[in-house]
């Protein structure tokens, strides 16, 4: 099982790591990573490895069986052998983007208080569907709305509590298709704001800014209707 380093701290940037196993399809797994797995609507990192003697692009990550994280080679290359200690280090660029969108999109789903049946994100851009008959009809006073929460500096941290704890509050489970993760452990929990200042409050196993000032300014994009009762809101960093 892969350590997930990034749970901890979204801004580790590189770190350190020991392969400990290869998969049948060429991936690299390491006793602890920085690099998040494809998962929840948020795509897997990219990044690097360097070891003494080597090294190789990774082209993104995703989950492996037991709990392991599987980093997958850009292209087919020599693999670090078993048990090399690596030095990991992300495409930052796009990981930090993509921290901004997904911290985004849990500020627009407090905007539209409405339950969540998917969702997408991008390094410039992201979408939440909502389970809604009727699409909201202002953009541009939505787009506001998110802008002046964003603007607020809301503190985003992350907290852990215990499955039967979430078991007497369901009502933080937003998502109707994505739900946390059982037997595993502590729940994390993403707050957004602290004390009376606190806007959301919900399980999520993402990466994230540590301030919602550090998303930027967003704009509301197309909203569309996918079937009866599902609308599709696009995000959009302003300056992707």
């Amino acid at each position: 099982m892969t350590e997930p380093l990034f749970l901890h701290d979204s801004y580790l940037r590189e770190a350190t790591g020991r392969v400990t196993g290869h998969t049948l399809e060429g991936g690299i797994v390491l006793d602890a990573s920085i690099f998040y797995a494809t998962s929840g609507g948020q795509p897997g990192d990219a990044g690097r490895l360097v070891w003494d003697g080597g090294g190789i692009d990774i082209g993104t990550t995703v989950k492996g069986q037991g709990g392991d994280i599987v980093l997958v080679p850009a292209e087919p290359a020599r693999l670090p052998e078993i048990g090399t200690y690596v030095k990991q280090s992300l495409v930052w660029d796009r990981r930090h983007r993509m921290m901004r969108v997904h911290t985004a999109l849990h500020l627009l789903s407090v905007i539209i208080p409405r339950p969540v049946t998917g969702g997408q994100i991008a390094a410039d851009k992201g979408r939440l569907d909502f389970d809604m008959e009727n699409a909201p009809e202002d953009k541009d006073a939505l787009t506001g709305l998110l802008n002046d929460m964003i603007a607020r500096d809301l503190a985003v941290t992350a907290e852990w509590i215990p499955e039967a704890v979430l078991d007497q509050q369901p009502e933080l489970i937003k998502t109707m298709t994505v739900k946390p993760p059982r037997g595993q452990g502590p729940i994390r929990l993403i707050r957004i704001g602290e004390g009376d200042t606190a806007v959301d409050l919900q399980p999520c196993g993402g990466t994230h800014v540590g301030w919602t000032s550090e998303i930027g300014r967003v704009r509301i994009g197309k909203i569309e209707k996918k079937g009866r009762q599902n609308r599709r809101v696009y995000l959009h960093l302003e300056d992707a």
